[in-house]
């Protein structure tokens, strides 16, 4: 079966799938978007991501194209357009089709894609041994709360990982603190057994899988604190681990080219895991 994109009102096959020349966001990456896990075919976490993306268009001073029901209807469609049951669902709306000027156009008209697809479970190895990452400058931009399509500094921190044969590079302010990962929220457990991210600001993106997660580890019972730390308490602690809708809670084992701790995943992080996934089985479960 030859995939589905929902493009303004359309459902066409993805590789006859068009945006014009002068969409503001190929001219100047003047758009949103939101990324969805989907679990049994059910979207995971969606009203908090529509919250968010709520918000963006807000602070992006964008119009709605659709109500929120309207848009999951469309969502699910191209979920059950391209059979997926485990994977991600991805929308991402533009300010619209305009002549090339960097002021916003009046009237504009916000454009809609949405894309599916099936996503391959990770390799065990990534579980079982943990996952690598890099440190890169944070050289982004000051509203990283706003889940923009403008990620040319995430792709070249992401590329960067990936030459060092790295899973992802956490982000590093002037001061040495952590910000985030190049598409994740960067997570540690302290020697005493805390868990730490940082606190949602201008400076990173708020998570709908850190939220999930933060949740998680209230019911789990284990400590946790939101604030900044350094990248060398990053590098002293007892467990690392990243977050996204695509990662989960993906263990971090080594930085730089050295271990954190003993080098092999944390008992909390993979506790955060599991419990992650039972979070993401109950919503399918009860969408059923």
């Amino acid at each position: 079966m030859s995939r589905i994109a929902y493009v303004n009102g359309r459902y066409v096959p993805h590789s006859q799938a068009r945006v014009h020349i002068d969409d503001r966001g190929y001219q100047f990456a003047d758009g949103i978007y939101e990324v969805c896990a989907v679990c049994d075919g059910t979207m995971v976490d969606d009203d908090p991501h529509l919250d968010r993306l709520d918000r963006s268009l807000r602070e992006m001073r964008m119009e709605a194209p659709m109500s929120r029901a309207a848009l999951k209807v469309v969502m699910y469609e191209t979920i059950r357009r391209n059979l997926v049951k485990d994977g991600i669902v991805y929308l991402q709306l533009t300010r619209g089709v305009a002549p090339r000027d960097h002021a916003f156009p009046k009237n504009p008209k916000t454009q809609v894609v949405v894309t599916a697809r099936n996503v391959k479970p990770h390799p065990a190895a990534y579980v079982e041994e943990g996952v690598k990452a890099v440190t890169a400058p944070d050289i982004r931009w000051g509203r990283c709360d706003i889940k923009t399509i403008s990620l040319l500094p995430n792709c070249i921190a992401k590329q960067a990982a990936r030459e060092n044969g790295a899973y992802e590079a956490i982000l590093v302010d002037e001061k040495g603190v952590v910000t985030e990962g190049s598409s994740s929220n960067a997570w540690i457990v302290t020697q005493d057994g805390k868990l730490v991210t940082r606190a949602p600001s201008n400076e990173i993106l708020n998570g709908i899988t850190r939220l999930a997660i933060i949740e998680i580890a209230r019911r789990e019972g284990v400590p946790f604190e939101e604030r900044a730390f350094t990248l060398e308490e990053m590098r002293r602690a007892r467990e690392a681990f990243v977050t996204s809708a695509s990662s989960f809670a993906m263990p971090v084992t080594q930085l730089d080219d050295k271990p954190i701790a003993n080098g092999k995943p944390g008992t909390i992080a993979l506790r955060i895991r599991e419990a992650y996934f039972r979070h993401m089985a109950a919503q399918a479960e009860a969408a059923a």
